[in-house]
C-alpha cells in the first residue's frame, strides 16, 4: 500500500502541484480506501514529507575514490534530485513545521543530507588525503544550492554545483565572494 500511496502522491505532485494533493485525490489514484490513507498518514503534509523522505534515500551516487569528483557527483545529484518536478515541494513538506513540531523532520532532513556528504569526506579521510570539514561543504556547497534552488536562481545549474565543490576543494576552500574577508 504505502508504495502505491507514494506512487500516486508523486504522480499528482507533478500533474496538480503539492497544494492541490488531498488525501481523497491520493486515496483514488492508488486504489485504496482514504480511511487507510489518514490513518496512516493523518494529512497530506505528512504524506508529502514522507515520500520526501523516501526519495532522499534512492539513488545516491557511488563514490569513485577521488574526493572533488566524489563531491561534485553528490553535488550534482543533489540539485538534480531538488530541482525534479516537486523536488522543491517535497523539501518544504520535509521540513515543514505543521508536520513535526519539534523539528524532527528538518533535523532527519539534515542528517540525510550530511550523511550523504559526510561519505567521500570520510572516505577521503581513510585514504590519507586533506578534505574540507563537513561543516565547511554543508556551508559552502550544500547550502547555495538549496537557496538557489527554493528560491528559483537562474545558473542554478550543474555546472555551478560542480563550481562550489572546486572551490571548497581549493587549497584555503574559499567560497565565492569569501576572498578578502578577515
Amino acid at each position: 500500500m504505502r508504495a502505491a500511496v507514494h506512487r500516486a502522491t508523486e504522480e499528482l505532485v507533478h500533474e496538480v502541484g503539492a497544494d492541490n494533493v488531498t488525501i481523497p485525490a491520493v486515496a483514488r489514484r492508488a486504489g485504496v480506501n482514504p480511511s487507510s490513507v489518514y490513518r496512516r498518514w493523518g494529512t497530506a503534509s505528512a504524506l508529502l514529507a514522507d515520500v520526501a523522505d523516501r526519495r532522499q534515500d534512492e539513488g545516491t551516487p557511488e563514490l569513485l575514490g577521488d574526493l572533488r569528483e566524489d563531491l561534485e557527483r553528490v553535488a550534482v545529484w543533489t540539485l538534480t534530485d531538488l530541482s525534479r518536478p516537486g523536488g522543491v515541494a517535497f523539501f518544504r513538506a520535509e521540513v515543514a513545521p505543521d508536520v513535526d513540531e519539534r523539528r524532527a523532520g528538518l533535523r532527519a532532513c539534515l542528517e540525510r543530507v550530511s550523511a550523504r556528504f559526510r561519505a567521500p569526506l570520510d572516505a577521503a579521510a581513510e585514504r590519507g588525503e586533506t578534505a574540507p570539514t563537513l561543516e565547511r561543504v554543508l556551508d559552502r556547497v550544500v547550502a547555495p544550492l538549496y537557496f538557489r534552488v527554493v528560491f528559483s536562481v537562474p545558473g542554478t545549474d550543474e555546472r555551478y554545483a560542480r563550481g562550489l565543490v572546486a572551490e571548497v576543494c581549493a587549497p584555503g576552500g574559499d567560497a565565492p565572494g569569501d576572498r578578502g574577508r578577515g
